[in-house]
């Protein structure tokens, strides 16, 4: 699976870095996003989300929701993201309207969990 995950984070105790292990140890292709970073847990890192190369099957949000209408509009105008998901705390009302009436189904819940792994 091609997993895309906006808000890596190169802190080993952020939740943005748990995921791109995570989903590393479980053998997935992993394309973080973060416009600080080059480099998290020896992937290469990507500025924005329109940068990184598509097909999406995942895309798994660690960012505060305030950053949320951009997010899901910046992932449904790339039109090949399978999965949406809206991590804990990445959630709100607003977000998960916009992403429905942009045509996304979002998943509000915790990827890391979803693929068997402990956060």
């Amino acid at each position: 699976m091609r997993v895309m995950v906006i808000g890596a984070s190169t802190n080993p105790d952020k939740y943005g870095n748990k995921s791109v292990r995570a989903y590393i140890r479980q053998g997935h292709e992993v394309l973080p996003v973060n416009p600080k970073a080059d480099e998290i847990e020896g992937v290469r890192c990507y500025s924005s989300i329109t940068e990184v190369p598509g097909p999406i099957d995942r895309a798994t949000v660690y960012l505060p929701p305030k950053h949320g209408i951009e997010v899901v509009e910046a992932l449904a105008k790339r039109g090949d993201v399978q999965e949406v998901w809206l991590n804990p705390g990445a959630e709100s009302p607003e977000v998960i309207d916009r992403a429905k009436a942009l045509g996304l189904t979002p998943i509000v819940a915790c990827s890391i969990v979803a693929i068997g792994e402990e956060p």
